[in-house]
Formats: C-alpha cells, sequence, structure tokens
C-alpha cells in the first residue's frame, strides 16, 4: 500500500514524484533520502529568496558552494556546523537530477535542466581494512564483554554471520530465519530488489545454532530485539543503529585505533578473500555489486595484497 509523503513541499510535484518512487518499488530508506534532499534543496531556495521558476544555471553553482558550506542547513533546518563530505553532496545532486528528469516526463518546463547539474569532484581516501587479529577479537566479543547470555550469543552471531557471508547490515537485521538453508546457503534479496546467494562458514552456522538454540519463539526474523520500543512488536526485527552501536562499543572497549564498522566486516571480508586469492568477479557476486569496478575497490584496499603482488610479479625483483 502507498503511503503518503510526510510533509507538504514547495517544489512543484514532489509528492507525486516521491509516490511515484514507492509506485516502482525503491525502498523506503531511498524514498526518505530523496524527501530529505529536495527538502535541503527547498531550504536552499528559501536562504536565496527565489522561486523554483525562476532559477538559472549559475543558481547551480551557488546550491553546490551551499552544500559545501558549514552554515547550510539540514532537512529539518539545524546548522551542523560541519562540511558535507562530496560524496554527500553528488548524492543531493543526484536526486535534484532524477527529481528534474521527472518534472520533464511530466510534461513541466524546470527552467534548469538535469544535464546542466555536474557533480563535484569526489575524495580519493586510502581505505583502512583492520588487520585480521582485530576483526577476530571484535566479531568474538560479545561472548565475554556481555553480561546477558541470550544478547551475547545473539550478538556473537550477528557478528560471525556477517563476516562469513559479507553482507551488508541492512540485510543482516531484516533476516529471516526461512532465508537460511539448512546447507548453510542464504537467499538474500539484497539493494536495488538484486537476489543473491551469500554462504555461511560451518563455524559461523554453529555459532547461529547455538543463538537459535536460546530462542522460544515462532517469530520469522533472525535477530530479534530483547529489550526497547521493538522488542513489543510481534514482527520485531534488531535496529541497524542498535547494532552499530555495539559494534563501536566493542572496538573502544579492545583498543582497536581503526575505525571498525558492520560495513567495514564486509570490507574486511571482500580484502582477506582477495588476499587468499579469490576470483574478483566471485567476489562481485558474494557482494551482491552491479560493477566489478566497485569490487575492485574492496580487492585493492589492502597494503599486504598490494605489497604481496609487487614482490611477486616485479620484473627486477631479483
Amino acid at each position: 500500500m502507498i503511503t503518503s509523503p510526510r510533509k507538504t513541499h514547495s517544489l512543484p510535484q514532489t509528492e507525486e514524484f516521491l509516490l511515484s518512487r514507492q509506485s516502482n518499488n525503491y525502498s523506503q530508506e531511498t524514498i526518505y533520502n530523496y524527501e530529505q534532499d529536495l527538502m535541503v534543496f527547498e531550504g536552499f531556495l528559501n536562504d536565496l529568496g527565489r522561486d523554483f521558476k525562476s532559477l538559472k544555471k549559475p543558481d547551480l553553482e551557488l546550491f553546490k558552494a551551499y552544500l559545501n558550506s558549514i552554515d547550510r542547513k539540514t532537512a529539518s533546518g539545524a546548522t551542523p556546523h560541519k562540511k558535507l563530505a562530496s560524496f554527500s553532496i553528488n548524492r543531493v545532486l543526484s536526486t535534484l537530477r532524477t527529481y528534474l528528469r521527472f518534472l520533464i516526463e511530466m510534461d513541466q518546463k524546470p527552467s534548469i535542466l538535469p544535464e546542466n547539474i555536474k557533480l563535484v569532484r569526489t575524495e580519493k581516501k586510502h581505505p583502512k581494512v583492520a588487520e585480521m587479529n582485530q576483526l577476530i577479537k571484535l566479531i568474538e566479543a560479545p561472548t565475554t564483554l556481555e553480561k546477558d547470555k541470550k544478547i551475547a550469543k545473539r550478538n556473537r552471531a550477528m557478528l560471525e554471520v556477517l563476516f562469513s557471508t559479507g553482507m551488508r547490515i541492512s540485510e543482516l537485521t531484516k533476516l529471516n530465519k526461512a532465508q537460511v538453508g539448512t546447507d548453510g546457503k542464504i537467499f538474500i534479496m539484497g539493494k536495488g530488489k538484486k537476489e543473491r546467494f551469500v554462504y555461511l562458514t560451518d563455524r559461523a552456522y554453529n555459532f547461529l545454532k547455538e543463538y537459535l538454540a536460546t530462542r522460544q519463539d515462532n517469530l520469522p526474523a533472525m535477530f530479534i530485539p530483547y529489550r526497547g520500543r521493538n522488542s513489543e512488536k510481534k514482527n520485531k526485527y534488531i535496529s541497524t543503529n542498535y547494532f552499530q552501536e555495539k559494534i563501536k562499543k566493542y572496538r573502544e572497549i579492545l583498543g582497536i585505533n581503526v575505525p571498525i564498522s558492520a560495513h567495514s566486516l564486509r570490507h574486511g571480508f571482500a580484502t582477506y578473500l582477495a588476499e587468499s586469492g579469490a576470483n574478483p568477479a566471485a567476489i562481485q557476486v558474494l557482494l551482491g555489486h552491479e560493477s566489478l569496478v566497485t569490487t575492485t575497490r574492496y580487492v585493492h584496499a589492502s597494503d599486504k595484497y598490494a605489497q604481496d603482488t609487487h614482490k611477486k610479479f616485479h620484473p627486477l625483483k631479483k
């Protein structure tokens, strides 16, 4: 069932745009991001004192400068006093492009065209992957750091499954018991409604079975909350925010100085598979990437992988 957008917007046909995303089976998270991005653009227009219909090409450069400013406003009207990353700026610009295309499809005539919007250059950051021994310590942390044994077994199973499969945190938290086969094969409906299989190691499967042995319910969700607001819901799933905060807490207690998140475990999964000689095309399938280019960012992230390649293939190595 299509739900109505939460807010009345000043931009033309915004509600219709958001509803069209819903009817085309976009995820709720994506639709929410579209709405937030357009609200940021609305805030810019209000600050500029400009009507949408009277926008000119130079205003797009002003909008980029606005997004890059520490005085910009969020969708809620707050001033964060920190700069947006280039990737976040490009997401907002991409949303505006998509919105303008929609207006054209609806026979509207915006004063600026989608092709007028040029993305900004992105930073080239050197990705950091935690050492394998650090990842192992993190994965094993719930067993010793959690006082409640049920929470310890659940969180340990979540970390084991995450690193075993390389799935996204959103895929992990929304996992249902029926998706996991007795052979450790897991069916995933991933980003962009793409279907794929991921696989549990024997180790991860054993920890998952230990956790499920503590459950005395018939709920479909694989990982359920024991406390908080979600624990009262019939079809309850553990929240991504809770799990991310737990990972952060474990890292801090363990004194691991490399930032580690749920995505870092996915990153480490791909990197260490590559270091062990796995085919990048196979890693692409396991991660559910549309493009091999995306996968190679993970594969080439390891300094050890680059060092070993240099030693093995350099023509003057001896």
